[in-house]
């Protein structure tokens, strides 16, 4: 039996006709075809952190609740792929290779000058965004200079480093009878060793404070430090960032207290956790100007054009609970200079 193929009707040409005509208005009007929408593929975005995903977990929903206002949806135009070195620093190469693989868009860098270093050695192309942590990113080599960093990396500084006298005077102010700090610092990380080495000293000596830094490289430190700081009895604790002292913040916090200590920390998370003081940069507004580069980049931007940004709100938070706990009555003059009390 032989078939014979019909032409097409009128009709039915008349109807693939306003179907392609459709198809091509629904490209002039979005500037996107069919099918290059069909086969757009979700933007891939590199999170590493030195510290855990609990540890980490307000940075990382602040970042992402920025891009959501910016029209990026994880899971949808955006995908993350999340990496934690869990205060590990022999970790952080092997993270790195491992997202360098996956060929992410963007890598953001949750975490201060090391694992900045690390990511950069390891690639020159892929993008990098600094959340802010870590020493002035010019004098650590990672940008030419903050107005054109020039290279693959750009994003924010925080200079907490350089806050560390405004800490000090502040603790001065809370205890006036306070003559004797000790600082908790990582001598593997730069900023720490500069902040503890120039930063501070001069800071101590303006306002007649005596200093003596402990060591801390892993959480197995701790209960030397501890044991030497309860016989050696200073008269309140200075607390740098760094991923062994925010992972183990709620542990110091806990010690100050039972040693009645006023202490004072760089990161408020530990505030958070019953520590007494902290004055930086007001990270939320940090996180949001992350979502910033991130959309700037994957619209087109170069990170060697955007100036990295350094911040311009800070927040002194004190924990007048924890006062309360070690016998402590904040002045009132320095209660009103805070931006937020925790009751």
């Amino acid at each position: 039996m032989t078939f014979i193929r019909r032409p097409p009707s009128l009709a039915s040409k008349h109807a693939g006709r306003q179907i392609l005509l459709r198809l091509l208005a629904t490209a002039v009007l979005t500037g996107v075809t069919p099918v290059a929408a069909q086969l757009k593929k979700p933007y891939r975005i590199g999170y590493l952190s030195s510290l855990s995903s609990s540890s980490d977990s307000a940075r990382a929903d602040a970042i992402r609740t920025a891009l959501r206002e910016l029209g990026y949806v994880d899971g949808q135009n955006i995908a993350f792929e999340y990496r934690y070195a869990d205060g590990k620093r022999e970790r952080f190469s092997e993270l790195v290779s491992d997202l360098i693989l996956l060929k992410v868009d963007i890598i953001v860098v949750a975490a201060g000058d090391v694992l900045t270093r690390v990511t950069k050695d390891a690639t020159r192309t892929i993008p990098i965004v600094m959340t802010g942590q870590g020493a002035d990113p010019v004098a650590a080599n990672l940008v030419e200079s903050l107005a054109r960093p020039g290279g693959n990396v750009t994003g924010l500084t925080n200079l907490s480093g350089d806050l560390g006298g405004k800490r000090l005077e502040l603790l001065k102010e809370a205890v006036p009878k306070i003559t004797q700090v000790a600082v908790l610092f990582d001598p593997a990380i730069p900023p720490n060793v500069r902040e503890v080495k120039d930063v501070l000293p001069s800071a101590a000596r303006a306002l007649g404070l005596s200093l003596k830094s402990w060591e801390v490289q892993s959480p197995t430190d701790f209960d030397t430090v501890f044991a030497a700081l309860a016989k050696h009895r200073p008269d309140g604790v200075y607390v740098p960032e760094g991923p062994v002292m925010r992972i183990n913040g709620k542990q110091i916090a806990d010690f100050a207290l039972k040693q009645r200590l006023p202490s004072v920390y760089d990161n408020k998370s530990a505030v958070d956790a019953g520590g007494l003081m902290h004055y930086g940069a007001d990270l939320a507004n940090s996180y949001r100007r992350v979502a910033y580069y991130i959309d700037k980049i994957l619209k087109g931007a170069r990170p060697a054009d955007l100036p990295v940004e350094q911040p311009t709100k800070f927040e002194f938070v004190i924990n007048l609970k924890t006062a309360k706990q070690i016998g402590l009555t904040i002045p009132p003059n320095v209660l009103a200079r805070a931006d937020r009390v925790m009751r």
